[in-house]
């Protein structure tokens, strides 16, 4: 069913002039000469048959009728300019500031975060990572990601990935010296990662090996670093089973020994309390929590 509606400049021309009951104010408003906004107000009151001003020698006043009219029109462009705000509240990109873990952002975050973004258009992340405490850090954000279960103050956390750590080796590292006992890593290099020193020690105590004594050993400041030589097959790591997983199903890493695993801290988003209920916030969650059972 079509619409019986009247110039639009017209209209726009006319609630201009009604609002400030002023040619030249309207006129200097909508960026037009006053000759061509008296020209569309005529317009319109040809249109509709009847006068919308009372136009005197110094002044301008509404008659009855466009009195009633402009309150429609005036109400009428109110609702599109609202529309039109909300539109373009939907296309700006909403800053979501997540810190986490270097290793974690590295080995398992970034992989995935493509798919949060093609779901989320609307939502631009901007990560940093950091293993500082929550308590410590100073940058703002508003999803932390950090091992748990930590109680932090003021703070909602939910646990979203667990993983446990076992040993983990390039394929052809296995081809040049097999084992098949954890005692044959006696003829490897183990490579460890100066933020956990204890774990192969604690590890070989698992596996009743505790007094091994490997070829070589390796220590490297960071714990990506650590992986990222297992990759090169400069030796063994001891890999976290959520950060090796891609690798693993890739064929570029693998776990001679399928047991002891040791338990190691669950990964958990930490929010703070201000930002819980926020869209943004609640849905990069909820992703995480989707994509780690994936």
């Amino acid at each position: 069913m079509s619409r019986r509606l009247p110039s639009m400049n017209a209209l726009r021309a006319f609630e201009a002039v009604g609002r400030h009951l002023s040619f030249t104010r309207a006129a200097q408003e909508l960026n037009v000469t006053h000759g061509a906004l008296s020209r569309q107000v005529r317009l319109l009151e040809e249109w509709l048959g009847q006068p919308l001003f009372e136009r005197g020698a110094r002044r301008i006043a509404l008659t009855e009728r466009g009195a009633d009219y402009l309150l429609d029109v005036g109400a009428a462009f109110d609702r599109i300019a609202a529309a039109t705000a909300r539109q373009f509240e939907r296309d700006e990109r909403r800053l979501l500031q997540v810190n986490a873990m270097a290793t974690f952002t590295l080995r398992w975050l970034i992989p995935r975060l493509s798919s949060f973004q093609l779901g989320h258009p609307s939502i631009e992340v901007r990560l940093t990572t950091s293993n500082t405490p929550l308590q410590d850090l100073r940058e703002p954000y508003d999803v932390a990601i950090r091992g748990g279960p930590e109680r932090i103050p003021a703070h909602v956390a939910q646990k979203f990935l667990s993983e446990t750590r076992i040993p983990v080796c390039s394929p052809k590292l296995i081809e040049q010296r097999p084992m098949a006992h954890p005692r044959d890593l006696a003829r490897h290099t183990i490579l460890h990662s100066a933020t956990l020193p204890d774990v192969w020690s604690q590890w070989l105590v698992a596996a009743r090996v505790p007094n091994l004594k490997p070829a070589g050993s390796i220590t490297l400041e960071h714990f990506y670093l650590t992986l990222q030589a297992a990759l090169d097959g400069v030796g063994v790591a001891m890999g976290p089973t959520a950060l090796v997983a891609d690798d693993v199903r890739a064929g570029r890493l693998v776990m001679p020994f399928r047991e002891p695993a040791l338990p190691a801290r669950s990964y958990f988003t930490y929010v703070p309390d201000g930002c819980a209920d926020d869209p943004a916030v609640r849905s990069f969650c909820a992703w995480l929590r989707r994509i780690a059972e994936a």
